[in-house]
């Protein structure tokens, strides 16, 4: 099985696959928006996004399926060299990075831009 990992601020988290989830609660609508990425040459692509319904700033993307109560759809952006989360304070929590059933909460409180990128 491949590997990789990411660097999360100054922390190394090592994955068992290329690829991670991202997810969060909208800080407005109070609702779980989900992506998932993998890592290719060296930077990170989204591949699929997911939204636990829709409204402000948080529309569903082109071609989105409803699917068990989430809205689904394949984003088309090219990779990028890192990611970089503003940690507002204002979703009651942070995000969490799941790499299969392994999951780490990051950026719990109000405070600087943690940015995940690869170690590679």
């Amino acid at each position: 099985m491949s590997t990789a990992c990411l660097l999360v601020g100054t922390t190394v988290l090592a994955l068992a696959s290329q690829g991670f989830d991202l997810s969060w609660n909208h800080s407005v609508e109070k609702t779980v928006w989900r992506e998932h990425w993998i890592i290719e040459g060296g930077r990170l692509r989204l591949t699929e996004a997911a939204v636990k319904g829709s409204g402000a700033g948080m529309d569903p993307g082109l071609g989105a399926v409803l699917k068990n109560g989430w809205w689904i759809w394949a984003p088309v952006l090219p990779p990028v060299p890192r990611l970089s989360l503003a940690a507002s304070g204002a979703t009651g929590g942070g995000w969490t990075i799941c790499d299969g059933s392994d999951c780490h909460e990051i950026g719990q409180l109000s405070g600087a831009a943690i940015d995940i990128s690869s170690c590679g």
